[in-house]
């Protein structure tokens, strides 16, 4: 690095001397300007904007009990300290739990006074009105848990592959299913900013700018997004992928923890340059 800079210096030397310099910096609390052009500008801790706080909630996939446990927890937590709140739904309503249609109903429902509500899209809500539009697509939708969903509007999901079994079942779902729900559906947003943050359900394209990124890759992304540890232009916080424990890095965040096999639903709450977690399995304040 030092010889690219016209420095004939060995690899030994030149690490102890950064490494000098790295202690010095971490001393003061300052870097000079020349080093940032060694080993790029420091980056400031992420952070909300003054006087907000933001609560993004996970995966719920049809468990309605989760969140109606998870909503006290968070307005108890709100009530400590007042601030402008938002509360973001990071997508993933339907399939797998028992009630998706009363998760719906909850969340069309929800009033707080003052506060921010945020709704995303997932790659569930976005397979419902795939089949919705096309009773092909089923054969995709149902290995996701659409028999759960399916059940909880009160449609017997089809007994047999073949098309006419699957349009009557469409027809059935499209009869049963509320026309504010799928106005609510399809009303979902892919992505929301908050400050340093952007929440989507999914992740993004390491190398694509946020204005870029397709709707596809915001619900869908895995491994090119997981497996990245590229700055972004924004600390990602998403869901889509789940872990025992949130995941916290540099670059992203992730908070879903597989609430419906697992009976934690999880909320990452960011106040100023804080990042804690709040769950349904926890016993005490906030971590």
């Amino acid at each position: 690095m030092l010889a690219e800079h016209g420095w004939a210096i060995s690899p030994r030397r030149q690490a102890h001397f950064i490494e000098r310099l790295l202690a010095k910096a971490m001393t003061t609390g300052k870097r000079p300007g020349w080093l940032d052009s060694f080993l790029g500008k420091a980056r400031l801790p992420p952070k909300v904007p003054d006087g907000t706080r933001v609560y993004a909630v996970g995966d719920i996939h049809g468990r309605l009990d989760l969140l109606e446990r998870l909503l006290c927890q968070i307005e108890a937590h709100a009530a400590e300290v007042p601030r402008r709140n938002t509360l973001i739904f990071l997508g993933d309503y339907v399939d797998r739990g028992p009630r998706s249609k009363d998760v719906i109903d909850r969340l069309m429902a929800l009033r707080l006074p003052d506060w921010e509500i945020v709704f995303l899209r997932g790659n569930h809500e976005q397979m419902v009105l795939d089949f919705v539009d096309d009773a092909g697509l089923y054969r995709v939708w149902r290995s996701f848990g659409s028999a759960d969903t399916l059940l909880s509007y009160g449609v017997k999901p089809p007994s047999f592959d073949n098309d006419d079994a699957l349009a009557d079942a469409r027809a059935e779902f499209v009869r049963k299913c509320p026309v504010q729900h799928s106005e609510f559906l399809r009303g979902l947003k892919y992505r929301h900013m908050a400050g340093d943050y952007m929440f989507v359900h999914a992740g993004v394209r390491p190398g694509v700018a946020i204005d870029r990124q397709s709707p596809e890759d915001l619900m869908w992304i895995r491994d090119e997004f997981l497996l990245s540890d590229n700055r972004l232009e924004k600390v990602v916080v998403h869901g889509h992928t789940p872990t025992e424990r949130p995941v916290r890095r540099s670059n992203r965040i992730g908070i879903d923890t597989g609430a419906y096999a697992t009976d934690c639903l999880t909320a990452v709450i960011l106040d100023g340059e804080q990042c804690t977690f709040v769950s349904t399995t926890d016993t005490g304040r906030a971590r």
